[in-house]
């Protein structure tokens, strides 16, 4: 049955992603929606709007309140002292052009044009309030829309008392603009105001200009902390937000990648837990599916073998009985063919051996008992078993190792790898047997000082069937299933196996087993 007619689709995952950016986007427009009406009160149309114009509105108040109080000659003074403790440039202008007051300075033609917008024609001047509020009253009089001068003040530049911000903008707030201008760069913002000189009469309509090198204006026309928290802020959301989605999508692939690198390695019993309803559920499924499907082809391959073997040890012993009988009989010159039949089913009997073996190996994991074994004894017997005259084999295994094995498939595990050192490598130098205890395994060597394997062939060593030499004899080692046996007994007792190439040359195989 397919995977589609077994799981209906609930979601899909394109879907899923889809909606969830758009909401995404949905809140992140609101999130800066509700900032940016917190931050510019009209909208983003200007940065001398809102809470900024706020900040410069009061420092205006602040500065145009000390020059009405101050005579003409301390108004240079008195701008130097609010440029150091506000941090940009304080200058007065006319609106016709004509510098007032401040260091002297020559204005770009694009900020002398935005003065001159705002000139006013005679007899066309601000709003009674805000004429009444600049006017001192008569001697002896005070005025009734402002508080008494001892009531109410903070002390300004030059320890002076002035009014609190909040009383001094209470007549509304007054015209402003922002420029930037080049060579040499610059921000310009400009308020509206009207400057009261004693030595002439009536207020001047001027225009206070303060000037920076850098956006911020020491944090009066701009200030990035707000900006830096809401991005952070956003950020934040996207991470909680998407979080959820994204964990769920990586552990799902996390598991398939898992499952399919241990299917790949031959261990069929991996399975991804098929729980979502999307295009990864439906992966998952067919991956688990796929595994069951190779691990009974697999085992019927293997069982395949196992039973021809089987079948073919009773006509192969029937063969070597006949053998020995027609050898008591022949004649000299027939015996000479009756030993090279004997040696032809030998070879014979023994690839039967290695299919068998490798056969019980493979399907007998579930049976197997795994048990603390002494590890000396078995690298021991495997040696005295597989050396042979002209080998050299050392012994680097501490009497005390012990490890979790069964002790038949240990053993044959051993032998097969020093029978291989012996067979390829063994006039080339000594073959080292050695074992060290690592965390809570012990690793088992098998090393050689023969030619090697092309890094190529390392990883499929262990294949059944599968040989260096194109030809298959007894001349260059058999059929391949050596290396494919030492595998499959190890991975019954719960290990893995590696090998690679030494240096300058050789070919160490290494075994890992859990300390028993």
């Amino acid at each position: 049955m397919k995977a589609d007619e077994t799981m209906k689709m609930g979601f899909p995952l394109s879907a899923k992603i889809l909606l969830w950016f758009f909401l995404n986007l949905l809140i992140l427009g609101l999130v800066f929606y509700v900032f940016a009406q917190a931050q510019f009160g009209l909208g983003l149309d200007s940065l001398v709007m809102g809470r900024a114009g706020d900040r410069i509105q009061v420092m205006t108040d602040v500065v145009s309140r000390e020059l009405n109080r101050s005579a003409h000659s301390e108004w240079n003074d008195l701008l130097k002292q609010f440029s150091e403790l506000y941090q940009v440039k304080l200058v007065v202008f006319r609106n016709d052009g004509l510098q007032v007051a401040g260091e002297s300075l020559v204005l770009p033609p694009e900020v002398t044009a935005k003065l001159r917008e705002g000139r006013t024609p005679p007899g066309r001047g601000m709003n009674p309030p805000r004429d009444r509020e600049l006017r001192p009253p008569p001697e002896g009089e005070s005025d009734p829309e402002q508080p008494p001068p001892e009531r109410n003040f903070e002390l300004g530049p030059g320890g002076r008392r002035l009014p609190p911000p909040g009383q001094l903008a209470q007549s509304g707030p007054s015209p402003k603009f922002m420029l930037h201008t080049t060579r040499p760069s610059r921000y310009w913002v400009g308020v509206r105001v009207r400057i009261l000189d004693r030595e002439r009469p009536g207020p001047m309509p001027t225009t206070l200009l303060a000037i920076s090198d850098s956006i911020r204006g020491g944090g009066l026309f701009f200030d990035f902390a707000p900006w830096v928290l809401v991005g952070f802020g956003c950020v934040l959301i996207c991470v909680l937000f998407w979080l959820p989605l994204v964990r769920g999508i990586t552990h799902s692939v996390s598991q398939i990648t898992r499952a399919t690198e241990h299917i790949a390695e031959g261990r069929f019993e991996a399975r991804v837990a098929a729980n979502r309803r999307d295009e990864l559920g439906r992966l998952g499924q067919a991956i688990n599916q796929m595994a069951s499907r190779l691990a009974g082809l697999v085992n019927g391959q293997k069982r395949f073998l196992g039973d021809i073997a089987h079948e073919l040890c009773s006509p192969i012993a029937r063969i070597q009985m006949a053998l020995g009988i027609i050898e008591q009989r022949a004649d000299e010159k027939q015996k000479a063919y009756v030993e090279d039949l004997r040696e032809e089913v030998q070879e014979m009997s023994s690839l039967v051996n290695e299919l068998l073996s490798f056969s019980k190996a493979s399907l007998g994991t579930a049976t197997i008992k795994l048990q603390s074994v002494p590890l000396l004894p078995i690298v021991e017997k495997a040696v005295h078993r597989e050396a042979r005259e002209g080998a050299e084999v050392r012994l680097e295994v501490d009497p005390g190792l012990v490890v979790l094995a069964d002790p038949e498939l240990l053993l044959r595990s051993l032998a097969n790898l020093v029978r291989n050192a012996v067979r390829y490598a063994g006039q080339a130098g000594p073959i080292t047997v050695s074992a060290r205890p690592e965390g809570g395994r012990t690793l088992i060597s098998v090393a050689d000082s023969g030619p090697g394997v092309p890094e190529a062939s390392l990883e499929q060593l262990f294949d059944p069937f599968y040989r260096l030499e194109p030809s298959r004899n007894r001349e260059t080692g058999g059929v391949g299933l050596g290396l494919a046996i030492v595998k499959t007994c190890v991975e019954s007792c719960q290990g893995a196996v590696r090998c690679q190439n030494r240096k300058p040359s050789g070919l160490e195989v290494v075994i890992a087993l859990r300390n028993g």
